[in-house]
């Protein structure tokens, strides 16, 4: 539950409660159940129950925002590292939900980005004042792995207003060809980049704001092809989306560090403008 974060993409990480259950192959190797392992938690599956964190953990966002400067970069804050903030469990009270919504809005100086492998449940979740576009500090996004996930999860994503919509292929298991996402409602495919179909149709609500992407951190890590960031990349660049390249493949920080975050010669840090308050 680390308040200032190792994570390249973001400032600090919250967690409101812990534990979530395996949906997609990105979970393989989840680092988060791991985590739990290590400090005798049973958190993990669809019958375990999740756990509320404590009343000081709430606290720091708190103190975020208060410390955060009237110049300069706003904080982020990556909403869940040991959860799944849209997760539908049983044992996920309303209460810590309507808690965490009230949270996200006493915190006006913070950008709180809320990652998600479960898209189809944003909607189901947002609080009664969302509104037409959301929260103003609150970015969206969810995970891609690969492009059988890209079609089933990016379309749910846009479906849904906010401020920003992102993106985390992270770890990367394969190609992605984010212009062409392809649903069984549509006879063409989609571009998530503008919305539209080939003939110029807006089928989704919204498009993409930026893109993470990263491989795979573990003992076990699947090799990622660099071609697969290259044309990630290829295709922000194409649209004027801001990429970033979090890390490459490896067994622990080390041997990433060595690795280096470069690709091409370059390393790709970029982000989304910030939330003007």
């Amino acid at each position: 539950m680390a308040e200032n974060s190792n994570i390249e993409w973001t400032t600090h990480t919250f967690n409101p409660w812990i534990g979530c259950t395996k949906v997609s192959a990105a979970c393989d190797d989840c680092y988060a159940e791991a985590w739990d392992k290590r400090f005798n938690g049973e958190r993990w599956g669809p019958k375990a129950a999740r756990t509320r964190t404590k009343p000081g953990n709430w606290r720091k966002p708190l103190k975020w925002n208060r410390e955060c400067p009237i110049m300069g970069p706003r904080p982020r804050v990556f909403c869940a590292s040991l959860a799944d903030v849209f997760d539908n469990h049983k044992s996920i009270k309303k209460e810590w939900r309507d808690d965490l919504w009230r949270l996200i809005r006493g915190t006006v100086n913070l950008d709180w980005l809320l990652l998600t492998k479960r898209p189809q449940n944003i909607a189901r979740f947002l609080p009664s004042d969302w509104g037409e576009d959301g929260y103003h500090n609150v970015w969206l996004g969810t995970t891609v792995e690969n492009q059988v996930e890209a079609n089933r999860r990016i379309p749910a994503l846009l479906n849904v207003s906010a401020r920003i919509h992102f993106l985390s292929c992270e770890p990367l298991l394969g190609p992605l060809d984010l212009p062409n996402i392809r649903v069984n409602w549509c006879s063409t495919p989609i571009d998530a980049f503008t919305g539209k179909d080939e003939k110029g149709v807006q089928r989704f609500g919204h498009s993409l704001d930026w893109v993470i992407t990263g491989g795979e951190n573990s003992l076990n890590f699947r090799p990622v092809d660099e071609d697969w960031f290259r044309a990630l990349r290829d295709q922000c660049d194409q649209y004027h989306v801001p990429f970033l390249l979090k890390q490459k493949e490896g067994r622990n920080q080390r041997e990433i560090k060595a690795k280096g975050r470069e690709l091409d010669g370059v390393v790709h840090d970029e982000y989304p403008e910030p939330t003007q308050t």
